[in-house]
């Protein structure tokens, strides 16, 4: 096909006019697409799953030492209420061990009521000096027993025995002119479990 355009007036008889020609636009290529190789697919997949990976090891450790916290504060008060029950339970076996000690006493003295005697010895031992005119003040059983065991050496000193069955059996009181030797149950027992820290008073049984 003619490049140039032939004017109408110029063509012959037997030439036909034609539309000019125009030229054909080329059409534009795209850029290549670059596809991912297999190598770096796996390549991503493996950073992506270290970066997921290392993302829920934080999480996790954090959940994990919060969780520790928790745990640590409960074994905590756990332990804290251990001990209070262990001391509790302390606590309720020197009692138990007291009652028995108490409920042991009073048989033993309703069994061998001659054990007041080592009771009066022990009272006159702690006066400063063997005094004179002391008195002895104890429950009329006792007294009975005492005036019977140790009769001729307590006239032979001068003293005399008063009864007083507001005293329990088993104990006694020791009074003289300078000084009283408290020698009761409840007295002898107070100074008992004093001694080991307790506070058991010997009327509660």
């Amino acid at each position: 096909m003619p490049d140039t355009v032939t004017p109408k007036e110029q063509l012959t008889a037997y030439q036909r006019w034609e539309l000019p020609a125009f030229d054909v636009v080329k059409a534009v290529e795209p850029p290549p697409i670059n596809l991912p190789t297999a190598a770096q697919i796996e390549h991503i997949h493996m950073q992506a799953h270290e970066e997921g990976y290392q993302a829920g090891y934080v999480e996790g450790m954090k959940q994990a030492g919060t969780e520790a916290q928790r745990i640590a504060k409960i074994l905590e008060s756990l332990n804290k209420e251990l001990q209070n029950v262990d001391q509790q339970i302390a606590q309720d076996l020197l009692n138990l061990a007291l009652e028995i000690a108490k409920q042991m006493l009073q048989q033993a003295l309703k069994i061998k009521p001659e054990l007041l005697l080592s009771v009066v010895h022990a009272a006159i031992g702690e006066l400063p000096y063997f005094n004179q005119n002391a008195h002895l003040v104890l429950h009329s059983d006792d007294a009975a027993l005492l005036r019977t065991s140790m009769g001729e050496q307590l006239l032979h000193a001068g003293w005399k025995v008063f009864e007083d069955n507001q005293i329990e059996r088993g104990g006694c009181r020791v009074e003289t002119a300078h000084s009283q030797i408290d020698a009761t149950l409840p007295k002898r027992w107070q100074r008992v479990v004093a001694s080991i820290g307790q506070d058991n008073a010997w009327l509660e049984s």
